[in-house]
């Protein structure tokens, strides 16, 4: 039935999201989920959510969650957006503010649905290697552009990026948009959110899957200039004008909320993925720095893909990438319970001479 397609979609090569498998007493470690629950107020506030009202569209302005949000950065409500998770915010950013003549520049190792979007809507690109340590060296973007955009920490290295650097790339670079994705900032890397007010070509994005534990729900955001924000909102308008349903913006108004509940669990997760580097790098592994809930790890004696498969023979399952060659020796690893992660180092101690 593909002679029915357009022309864009024989083109397009889709995004290929981490397995979600349907087996018992699995160690999942392969899609940055949050190993903790979402705040309990997050659950009361969906309970209470449930009912003869969800007859009504939802907020088509999601006027209380961008309170929420703009609370927690110190930020005004008309320099928000949100939508279904970060991906679809990033889609409209791409279609409403980096489709240029000169190309995008995002890194050649990073968040693979940057190229998807490149491709769905017709944008040109570049991509910029990372250096020999898997690094963005932001003097590599300081040349013509279309926009610029790469996470902090990257994904899926880890290594997050100083907020110096980013304000001297934004500095620098004054003609177009620069967006830094900080779906995994809240685990060890400096938001750019506070230099919003300052640089009106800056545009922050943020997930509530990741250090908010709501996946299940998609809500994600971005922080900008109320201009870049405008230009957001034209897109959606056109799109979708009711994008986020009434129950996640009743559980993601109570997650930005629970500040408390968010430190303890992102404290935690940091404080789980120092201990597995310094067990993995005692087992031979190179682990790289990493600001992310998750590590990128290679063992010199053992093929990625082996590792992979010998783990997943007992039932962990990690993220292996194949392309680009050089990062097809690592393993991409998600931060679990303590238990969980313990379970992983007894299965390395297993496999490794």
């Amino acid at each position: 039935m593909s002679r029915y397609w357009s022309e864009v979609v024989h083109g397009l090569t889709p995004y290929v999201p981490g397995e979600q498998p349907k087996l018992s007493n699995l160690v999942k470690l392969n899609t940055n989920e949050n190993p903790y629950g979402p705040s309990p107020k997050v659950l009361e506030a969906l309970r209470a959510a449930v009912g003869e009202s969800l007859r009504l569209y939802p907020d088509p302005n999601s006027d209380r969650l961008k309170a929420a949000i703009a609370n927690f950065h110190g930020l005004q409500p008309q320099q928000v957006f949100v939508g279904n998770g970060s991906d679809e915010v990033l889609a409209h950013v791409f279609q409403a503010l980096l489709k240029h003549q000169a190309p995008l520049l995002f890194p050649d190792i990073s968040y693979s649905f940057y190229p998807v979007y490149c491709g769905l809507y017709g944008i040109s690109y570049e991509t910029v290697a990372l250096n020999e340590r898997f690094e963005i060296n932001v003097d590599d973007y300081l040349k013509p552009n279309g926009g610029i955009i790469f996470p902090n920490p990257n994904a899926p290295t880890g290594i997050p990026l100083p907020l110096a650097d980013i304000e001297r790339l934004l500095q620098a670079n004054t003609e177009s948009v620069v967006v830094i994705d900080e779906a995994y900032v809240d685990f060890g890397a400096e938001s750019a959110a506070g230099l919003v007010d300052r640089y009106p070509n800056l545009l922050v994005t943020h997930t509530l899957s990741k250090a908010r534990s709501l996946a299940g729900l998609r809500v994600g955001y971005a922080l900008g200039h109320q201009g870049l924000i405008e230009g957001l909102i034209r897109v959606k308008d056109s799109f979708n004008s009711y994008p986020v349903d009434s129950l996640a913006l009743a559980g993601a108004v109570a997650a930005m909320e629970d500040v408390e509940y968010f430190e303890m669990t992102r404290q935690k997760v940091i404080a789980s993925r120092e201990h597995l580097v310094a067990e993995m790098r005692k087992l031979g592994f190179d682990v790289l720095p990493s600001g992310a809930n998750f590590i990128f790890a290679r063992h010199a004696e053992h093929d990625g893909a082996e590792l992979t498969a010998k783990l997943r023979d007992r039932n962990i399952i990690v993220r292996h990438f194949s392309k680009p060659a050089r990062i097809a020796p690592y393993l991409r690893i998600t931060i679990g319970t303590d238990s969980q992660n313990q379970q992983l180092l007894m299965a390395m101690r297993e496999i490794l001479p």
